[in-house]
């Protein structure tokens, strides 16, 4: 081997590396250095770009010197740095949750140890004035070695820390050579078990900076409000590579006014009076600039503090709540490597839709992006680069969760042979990032347990930086072995906790502030339980808030099919072993960061106010402002519009600062117009618009809504009331005819067939149209999603998937005016017993209108059903779909905070949500009817066919081109085919969806276990 295997051992982490530091970017002169503009710098050589590249498969098969002066690499491949090697087409993708990629055996890593060799020329030129120059990698996984013109530099370990070598002695004027080997397994990949796709290489900047003799070398940056939150202190602290030296100091205003200027060598406390704290939503910067003569360093300061007191979190003296999100560093074509555009998107995005707070899940993020998070307003969770969660998941004789969660601190977070390890992954973290106003909490990591090594970890923190709070959720899992010391962790924090676990902890603790720093677990459709989170968060002063899991899907990016649907992989779409499936499409947007319907949800729960009580009679409703600091009249506007039966009636703008002077957290009555209608549904929709531009939010912008019901004396829909009319049509030629099997009811305008073995119709024919393709179907079936993967177990164990229907008995009577046939029937599966007993109705008016009526009783011993109602298969030309009920977003019982009461049309098309992996889809809740339609007809071409579902009772339905079958059984959305139907549920009501992926089982209130039911439904025709 040309390398020493520091890469299994523990006593040697970082070799050669300059001591732990803040991120800056030094200049020559004062410089104001943004993200965008790190690279204009004169003292910073960016070397990320083109890189030559060879991949080896095994360490041991590097038997070349590649890192010497000279050495030809014409036999290289060129790829891009950042970048990893898997998106280059070497090696393999894998993902896996919680299992290691390679045997358990610390420190030990698999002898077939994959690895690449880059090598990167560049140019060189020696500054008089800052003869210095130092290497940095910002991120490269797992671990690397790094030669300069043939000379060794270093190694270094911590995929998403930043390492940072003197190369001054090696470099030369002129042409220069950067060899670094990068190794795909280390001891330190026991620390990096996070769910993720495990990828490798240099996946962050590369670069050099310029620097003078002496200086400052690092900087502690303390910026703390006075006690009454009128004034501040900016308090620095410097070390200087060698001796000190004067710093001269300016502190100017974000309008550029000059506050103080004062020089300094060693601590320096600068006083500010009336001082603007910095908040996420009100993220105000102050300019700090660092001089020594021969260079400059620029930061942005935000003065802000953060302090919890009997059990309640504070920012700047203020009860706070998180409503943030879990974000990974993930791109389907890029991977790990994150651009300054791509994170830029997200955090518009995040902002798009009310978010406060990010915790970076689970390492740091790439250092400039704080400074993104600094400017546009996020507090930040910022977590150590440390998950060994697979030490779980090891073989053993009582593989029960409890002696599995005793053991699991065991091998390294309780053993002392690995704190040096976890403390240096801490202070990497904690180091960097510690000027970042955002950064209001440093996390030691995630599931790992905990022991000696955390509680050392956590005490260097507490002693290094006590103007933070601490965090760790995986301190629950010990051994019984001893006591353990959770006394430098400040916060209480679960994942996805019962709303009854949290009610309890209040009950019985509430000492520390409690955060559920993952929760609603957002896996395909879902989630389905964020307003009930919302309602009990509010609930509770202590409850501090909460971060959505996780932000996007993780997929690899395989491009398109033949039919140009865009083809993503997930877990065992590579051939590896382990993985875990598509647990890794578990966001809130789609890897193209398309929003999910899940997203629109968040944004709708937390939007910035909300009307808490609503007085029709006195036409006032009263606010709440769910802001922490800011007034409802320095942020929005709300427009007002009133809509009976979707069509709007009244519309207008409330913009007056009086009216809307409300302070974050207080109430205020305020009056709004209230339509005055005697009959119909209507509704009043308050939207709130941004009152001002943001640096990533335009003027007007949607903020969200409140939807009130307003009451009229006929508080029904009137399009409802005239399809639901009682028809005095006398039908010519009314016939019945009938055998043992089948009942045919006809007259000159249709002609229905009637099974009566299965208790439906399986035929219809209105006006010479076919309205059915195929027979209707009783339906309890649906494609199961992401967050029933649980109950789908008893699902099919119940075989609600193979339903047989089983008529008993049918009758029949003819009127003039009307059919009725009456059928006793129950639904079981083969070898299971009758899961529902149905007494239906079929009432067939003379125009050729059908009533359902259904009194449905289910044994309770089976469980919960996914749904009840009915399926038909309507023909493909039936795919225009128009619907009042809860639109435009898909809608269930408990996720419906995106759609409000109307009128929409659409193609059946457009209804279809496109997850990753199938699942049910596409449902609206709460519809009064629903039309499908033909623009022509399919049998005659001038005539266009409509079949409409009405009921007194509100239902829900889905309309698709895909049936419930092949939404189950296809495992990735491009492989879906249309059934040559328009597939038409029409529902009592759906299963809740929740969000048991990774959480607590559905919320009792909506789930379908009603023992007994009743179904209305009316089926009209026209033609």
């Amino acid at each position: 081997m040309i390398v020493p295997k520091y890469f299994e051992d523990l006593n040697v982490l970082h070799k050669n590396t300059m001591p732990n530091r803040a991120y800056y970017i030094p200049a020559s002169v004062p410089m104001d250095l943004q993200p965008e503009t790190r690279e204009t710098s004169d003292r910073f050589l960016l070397l990320s770009g083109d890189w030559k590249f060879h991949y080896f498969e095994n360490i041991y098969d590097v038997k070349e010197e590649f890192f010497q002066d000279g050495y030809d690499t014409a036999a290289f491949d060129e790829v891009k740095v950042p970048g990893v090697w898997q998106n280059y087409g070497y090696d393999h993708h894998q993902y896996t949750n919680v299992r290691y990629p390679f045997p358990m055996d610390p420190p030990y890593v698999p002898v077939v140890n994959p690895c690449g060799a880059y090598v990167r020329y560049f140019s060189y030129k020696k500054d008089s004035k800052a003869p210095k120059t130092y290497l940095n990698f910002e991120g490269v996984d797992s671990c690397f070695y790094v030669w300069v013109n043939g000379s060794f530099v270093g190694y270094s370990q911590v995929s998403h820390s930043t390492s940072e070598f003197d190369v001054t002695e090696l470099l030369r004027e002129g042409e220069n050579t950067l060899a670094v080997l990068v190794v795909k397994w280390c001891d330190g990949s026991y620390f990096e078990d996070q769910d993720k796709f495990r990828m490798s290489g240099i996946f962050r900047d590369v670069y050099l900076l310029n620097r003078p003799e002496n200086g400052i070398q690092d900087y502690f940056v303390k910026a703390i409000p006075s006690e009454d939150y009128q004034d501040g202190t900016i308090t620095i602290d410097f070390t200087y590579r060698k001796e000190p030296v004067p710093v001269n100091i300016t502190l100017s205003d974000a309008e550029g006014k000059t506050l103080a200027q004062v020089t300094a060598e060693g601590q320096v406390s600068i006083p500010v009076k009336n001082a603007h704290l910095w908040s996420a939503e009100d993220p105000y910067l102050y300019k700090l600039v660092l001089s020594t003569g021969e260079e400059a360093i620029t930061e942005q300061v935000g003065i802000r503090e953060i302090h919890t007191e009997k059990g309640v979190l504070y920012i700047n003296g203020v009860k706070l709540k998180f409503h943030g999100t879990n974000r990974h560093d993930s791109d389907p074509v890029t991977g790990f490597a994150i651009s300054l555009d791509q994170i830029k998107k997200d955090l518009t995005l995040m902002k798009e839709h009310n978010m406060n707070a990010i915790r970076t899940s689970h390492y740091p993020n790439a250092p400039h992006f704080y400074q993104l998070y600094d400017r546009l307003g996020f507090f930040i969770i910022d977590e150590a680069d440390n998950e060994s969660h697979g030490t779980s998941d090891i073989y053993d004789t009582d593989p029960s969760w409890e002696s599995r969660s005793k053991r699991w601190n065991e091998i390294i977070a309780d053993n002392p042979l690995y704190t040096e390890s976890t403390v240096d992954r801490t202070q990497r973290c904690v180091e960097r990032d510690k000027n970042r106003p955002s950064v209001v909490i440093w996390s030691m990591g995630n599931e790992c347990a905990y022991g000696c090594t955390f509680e050392e970890a956590l005490r260097w923190t507490k002693k290094f930086d006590s103007t933070r709070l601490t965090h760790y959720e995986s301190s629950r899992y010990v051994s019984d072995k001893r006591k353990y010391d959770y006394s430098v962790i400040d916060l209480q924090s679960r994942m996805y906790p019962s709303l009854d676990e949290i009610r309890d902890y209040f009950k019985e603790d509430g000492t520390k502030p409690f955060v559920m720093c993952e929760y609603c677990h957002s896996m395909g459709n879902g989630p389905g339980d964020l307003e009930d989170y919302f309602e009990v968060i509010q609930s509770y002063d202590g409850a501090c808030g909460a971060f959505m899991w996780e932000w996007c899907d993780h997929a690899i990016d395989l491009g398109k099919t033949i039919k140009g649907k865009k083809v993503y992989a997930y877990g065992g779409d590579h051939n590896e072993y382990p993985h875990d499936g598509n647990f890794c499409m578990d966001g809130l947007v789609y890897p193209d960061r398309t929003p999910h319907t899940g997203l629109l949800e968040f944004k709708n729960v937390h939007r910035p106010v909300r009307v808490i009580s609503f007085d029709q009679e006195k036409g006032t409703a009263v606010l709440h402002n769910y802001m922490d600091f800011t007034n409802l009249k320095d942020l929005l506007m709300i427009r007002y519009e009133a809509s009976i039966d979707g069509v709007t009636v009244e519309n207008g703008i409330i913009d007056d600062p009086a009216v809307l002077d409300l302070p974050a957290h207080e109430e205020k009555e305020i009056t709004i117009p209230v339509p005055q209608a005697e009959k119909g549904k209507c509704f009043l929709k308050l939207t709130y618009l941004l009152k001002e531009a943001t640096e990533v939010l335009p003027a007007g912008f949607e903020l969200g809504f409140d939807e009130l019901a307003v009451k009229t004396a006929e508080n029904v829909n009137q399009t409802a009331k005239a399809l639901l009319a009682a028809s005095d049509h006398a039908g010519k030629n009314f016939a019945v005819d009938e055998d043992d099997h089948y009942l045919i009811v006809s007259s000159d305008d249709f002609c229905y067939t009637y099974n009566k073995l299965t208790g439906v119709f399986a035929k219809m024919v209105y006006k010479n149209q076919s309205l059915l393709d195929r027979p209707m179907e009783y339906n309890i079936w649906r494609a199961p999603t992401d967050n029933d993967r649980n109950i789908k177990l008893e699902w099919m164990k119940a075989q609600y998937d193979r339903i047989v229907t089983r008529a008993y008995e049918t009758k029949v009577h003819k009127t003039e005016k009307e059919v009725k046939i009456e059928t006793t029937l129950s639904i079981s599966a083969i070898y299971i017993q009758r899961i529902l007993d149905i007494q239906v109705t079929w009432n067939i008016q003379a125009d050729g209108t059908v009533d359902i009526a259904m009194d449905v009783k289910r044994n309770p011993i089976f469980p919960m059903l996914p749904r009840f109602g009915l399926r038909l298969f309507l023909p493909k030309e039936m795919k225009d779909v128009t619907y009042y009920g809860l639109g435009p977003v898909e809608s269930y019982m408990d996720k419906r905070r995106a759609s409000w009461h109307g009128e929409f049309s659409s193609p059946v098309t457009d209804l279809h949500e496109d997850y990753i992996r199938p699942q049910e889809n596409g449902s609206h809740y709460d519809c009064d009817y629903v039309t499908l339609s033909s623009n022509a007809g399919h049998l005659l071409p001038e005539r266009k066919t409509s079949l409409t579902a009405v009921s007194g009772q509100t239902f829900s339905f889905n309309a698709s081109v895909y049936t419930e079958e092949e939404l189950t059984n296809k495992a990735h959305h491009y492989e879906l085919e249309e059934c040559g139907s328009t597939v038409l549920c029409l529902d009592y009501r759906q299963n809740g969806i929740g969000s048991n992926s990774c959480g607590p089982q559905l919320i009792e209130k909506y789930r379908l276990d009603e023992t007994e039911f009743h179904f209305e439904l009316r089926l009209k025709p026209e033609a």
